[in-house]
């Protein structure tokens, strides 16, 4: 069966949707936040493409991360067209996160980019 998931309706909608899934630890729910050709920079020195993978290397995350975690505070969003940039000031200190999203043709909004850490 195939779970039907809220969508982002807006680029800062991911965040919120990537905190509740991570801490439902479902790395499914995860891998829809991203175009199918989407490219992920985790682990920290890899590149991951592909949806499939990316839902690999979440699972794997989630098998170690130490939840819950937290929805951090948002910077402002950068918008061009059908794509944004967006970002926040993560509450572990690791420097920022940043991703590149892209409006879908029904409106709703998927990571294209993710660089979930980036040197303080």
């Amino acid at each position: 069966m195939t779970r039907t998931y809220e969508p982002a309706k807006t680029p800062e909608d991911l965040a919120r949707l990537f905190v509740e899934r991570a801490n439902a630890r479902d790395a499914e729910g995860l891998a829809e936040l991203y175009a199918p050709d989407a490219v992920l920079a985790f682990p920290p020195g890899s590149v991951t493409a592909g949806r499939e993978a990316i839902r690999a290397v979440l699972e794997r995350m989630l098998e170690h991360a130490e939840l819950p975690f937290q929805v951090e505070e948002p910077l402002p969003t950068v918008r061009y067209g059908d794509l944004a940039l967006t970002s926040t000031r993560p509450a572990d200190g690791t420097g920022g996160r940043v991703q590149v999203a892209r409006r879908q043709p029904d409106g709703t909004w998927l990571r294209i980019i993710d660089r979930p850490e980036t040197p303080a």
